[in-house]
């Protein structure tokens, strides 16, 4: 219900596969490591235990620049 893109009748709709996959990509990162659920008062990723508080876009952004920086140094 969340996301746009499996449909086609959006703007949103992904016309390349590659795209799409990046897309699923970030938002399984938000949903599962920024997004605080209502019934845990937490992020599942805080719920699992890997993190201890949640992130927000702009470290999901950093994460993105920093791992293109390293594809382009190799």
């Amino acid at each position: 219900m969340h996301i746009r893109r499996f449909t086609r009748l959006t703007n949103a709709f992904s016309k390349k596969f590659e795209n799409h996959c990046h897309s699923l990509a970030l938002y399984f990162v938000y949903y599962n490591f920024c997004k605080i659920h209502k019934s845990l008062s937490v992020t599942l990723a805080m719920q699992a235990g890997p993190t201890k508080k949640p992130m927000t876009i702009e470290d999901i952004a950093n994460l993105i620049v920093s791992k293109h920086l390293k594809k382009e140094a190799i």
